[in-house]
């Protein structure tokens, strides 16, 4: 099944790109696409923790992506 995968901040820089197109499985959990994604871009594996949207609202691990998601990649943000 196709998904749509946007990286923000320092994981765009890590894949150089800001957005792109993943065929993975189906009935895969956010766990898993983070190791399929991980494989992919093992640079992603530098990054400390990063959050996982889908569909613009944050993701457990436990949930079952579904065609045609939208999944944000986004990094820790520091700041003051």
């Amino acid at each position: 099944m196709i998904i749509k995968i946007l990286f923000f901040g320092i994981t765009a820089d890590l894949v150089h790109t800001t957005h792109l197109t993943l065929d993975i499985d189906k009935d895969v959990k956010v766990a898993s696409f983070k190791a399929v994604l991980e494989s992919k871009y093992p640079q992603l594996k530098n990054v400390n923790s990063y959050a996982i949207a889908v569909n613009e609202a944050y993701a457990s691990d436990d949930l079952i992506l579904k065609e045609n998601d939208t999944v944000a990649i986004i990094p820790p943000v520091s700041g003051g």
